[in-house]
């Protein structure tokens, strides 16, 4: 059966702070994922969706259900004995392997502790007195995108689970005694809309980045956002076709930026700038330095420099630090850091 088309990513209109933060996850998944805050119908699940449309495919062994490359099958295979490809790892056999598009999974609102982590086949373990595995929703994921809608409806301790694994890259499973991890490295993606209730400041702060998106008010885009939708519904092939290209230099970018990211540098002053930027908006802790210089030497590999500039800190910063700014009760997130920072040193320089 053939695919559906996806709206291409490269098409989409505006919203590009959202874009940018889906991108520099692909690039650096030691982001740890991105929260997208904001109203309905703002092109988040179809950004989610195109981005993964257009990634370069994958290699995996054949009917893993823990989406693994032969190389790191081994540890995970000991556990995993109900399957035939398992047998052949721990034998040395060759095992097939299949090139597969990046998958999305998404998490649905009502799911478990344990169909997100997995858990132990307890009635196999009984009736044939065999350890098996089932995996979940975060083995699916591994290596693809995460995508969790409404976010901040989801049970506080499954939002735990996701985030833990996401900063761990490892997801472990552990019933009635048992005790089993398997590889769990994927680009986690939040959505959520503010007027449904927030999330903890815990748990806000374990998303590497966080974006506020909200329609487009300027009547030209908006014209171009249906227009470029009537003409997808219209004739989705030959959209996507003249697209192609667009999507086609992305990919370039992404794959050239993963290349070079370990290769970028930063100066040391500029590490100071990175310390002051956090200390002068009111940053609790250090994750929001950690991520700040992380992001800004994503950013400095997709725009393909080895060298870290002060532009690049204060894109990262826009990105990394709206949701951990210290805020009173009932404020909301800040949206413009760089104006609050001009405002609060303003406000130092006033009171000197």
């Amino acid at each position: 059966m053939n695919k559906s088309p996806v709206f291409p990513f490269v098409a989409i209109v505006g919203q590009e702070k959202m874009k940018l933060s889906l991108i520099l996850n692909i690039i650096n998944p030691t982001l740890s994922g991105v929260l997208i805050r904001g109203e309905k119908g703002t092109a988040k699940s179809t950004a989610v969706r195109a981005l993964a449309e257009i990634l370069p495919a994958i290699q995996v062994v054949k009917d893993c259900p823990f989406q693994l490359f032969p190389d790191e099958a081994r540890p995970v295979c000991r556990e995993c004995a109900h399957i035939e490809c398992s047998r052949k790892v721990m034998n040395h056999e060759p095992v097939e392997t299949v090139q597969r598009g990046i998958r999305v999974v998404e998490l649905p609102v009502g799911a478990t502790e344990d169909r997100v982590v997995g858990t132990m086949d307890l009635e196999h373990a009984l009736k044939k007195g065999e350890k098996r595995m089932e995996p979940g929703l975060l083995a699916a994921a591994h290596r693809g995108i995460l995508y969790v809608d409404e976010v901040n409806l989801l049970d506080d301790h499954v939002v735990d689970v996701l985030l833990d694994s996401a900063a761990m890259g490892v997801n472990t499973i552990e019933r009635e005694g048992v005790s089993f991890s398997h590889p769990a490295r994927f680009t986690l993606v939040g959505t959520m809309n503010p007027e449904e209730g927030e999330l903890r400041p815990q748990l806000l702060d374990r998303f590497g980045l966080c974006v506020h998106i909200e329609g487009i008010n300027d009547p030209a885009a908006r014209v171009a956002i249906m227009e470029r939708r009537l003409t997808f519904d219209e004739s989705p092939e030959d959209f996507c076709l003249e697209w192609e290209e667009g999507s086609r230099q992305l990919v370039k970018q992404i794959e050239r930026a993963i290349d070079l990211y370990p290769h970028v540098v930063i100066d040391h002053a500029l590490l100071y700038e990175i310390a002051s930027f956090c200390l002068d908006v009111g940053v609790d802790g250090h994750r929001g330095d950690i991520i700040i210089l992380k992001a800004a030497k994503t950013l400095a590999a997709f725009h393909g420099r080895t060298e870290v500039l002060k532009d690049d800190i204060d894109t990262a910063a826009e990105l990394a630090l709206p949701h951990r700014i210290r805020r009173q009760p009932l404020q909301d997130i800040v949206v413009d850091v760089d104006r609050l920072r001009r405002q609060k040193q303003a406000h130092q320089l006033a009171n000197a």
